[in-house]
């Protein structure tokens, strides 16, 4: 099945990426180096040619398999540059933080530099943002993205950073998250940005595997840092499991009209459905758990009238519409002051 695609910058990349976040420790479970760099080359062969992330050894990872590659050209990595505490953003601090992402990379030139920045009241990620602009005129940076800013703020930076600078902007968004639909979208429309979008499958619970299970207890072993995550969404912020149930049967009668796609892939084809969206971030545990060849099934069709419509009436008896309120716009899970 062909996979799909959009221009970001100066590529064209798949609009499936493959997130790498679960190297950052062993709460995931762990691999041999040979079994990820095994699960990279899997991946890459089956189309999904953009890996994002840089926590823990992702980025060192990444850089050493792709410099093994006949054409490493042809793969994208996208970084971050996170700004958690007070700095003040001169040409050698920024010039510093973009060095050391090259140079864990292996590369003279970042794909795609994802920046983040904590603190709204601090305006100094506007001079931050300008000399990213600079590095990209240099050609050290090839596209610059932002990472878990509300649309308040990414309209700001847009409009004084100026058109095609931003590229893209990496919230998360899924069928319990649907915030992003309350101005985010507005903002990419705007200024011609897409969303990279993550938690698009809930740590794994928007799967079949969960259909039909009782909820599990947070504090149990056999849930990853994600699961622990998301499920607190779920049961707290977006409604309870019985109402959860409801959508993963409601996901699995929608995949059975389309030649028996998993769960996972309609709630994936929901997000993509939407215009403004580039591309799904899945986090993948490479060499223990990989679902390359289902996620394909993502693409290849659309979701009827018919079948928005069952997952709406779900989300109608849901807190996802206000969860905007509740927990505030995208990113502002990040910024409990």
């Amino acid at each position: 099945m062909a996979v799909e695609t959009f221009k970001m910058g100066p590529f064209v990349v798949p609009r499936i990426w493959t997130g790498l976040w679960q190297l950052s420790g062993n709460a995931w479970g762990s691999a041999p180096v040979p079994k990820i760099r095994q699960g990279m080359a899997k991946h890459v062969e089956a189309g999904y040619t953009a890996f994002a992330d840089h926590y823990g050894s992702a980025e060192i990872l990444f850089g050493q398999f792709r410099e093994s590659l006949p054409n490493p050209e042809a793969v994208v990595g996208a970084t971050k540059w996170c700004v958690f505490r007070p700095i003040e953003p001169t040409v050698g601090v920024v010039k510093a933080a973009v060095g050391e992402r090259m140079q864990r990379m292996r590369t003279q030139r970042v794909d795609l530099l994802q920046f983040h920045w904590n603190d709204y009241e601090d305006k100094r990620y506007l001079t931050a943002l300008e000399r990213l602009k600079d590095l990209q005129d240099e050609g050290i940076i090839a596209s610059v993205g932002l990472c878990n800013f509300d649309s308040i703020r990414a309209d700001e930076i847009c409009t004084q950073l100026g058109p095609d600078f931003i590229v893209t902007s990496q919230v998360q968004f899924s069928l319990i998250d649907t915030r992003p639909l309350d101005g985010m979208v507005h903002v990419c429309e705007k200024h011609d940005v897409k969303l990279l979008t993550y938690g698009t499958l809930c740590g794994g619970f928007l799967a079949d595997r969960w259909l039909g299970q009782s909820e599990p207890d947070p504090y149990g072993s056999a849930l990853t840092p994600s699961q622990r995550k998301y499920l607190d969404m779920i049961v707290k912020a977006w409604g309870d499991w019985e109402l959860f149930q409801t959508l993963l049967q409601t996901l699995r009668t929608i995949g059975n009209r389309h030649h028996g796609r998993s769960i996972a892939n309609i709630a994936t084809r929901w997000i993509l459905d939407h215009p403004f969206v580039g591309a799904v971030l899945v986090g993948v545990r490479l060499g223990l758990s990989e679902h390359a060849d289902d996620n394909q099934r993502a693409f290849g069709f659309r979701l009827s009238k018919q079948d928005s419509q069952d997952i709406e009436d779900v989300l109608q008896r849901s807190n996802s519409r206000r969860m905007i309120t509740t927990i505030g716009d995208c990113g502002a899970e990040y910024r409990q002051y």
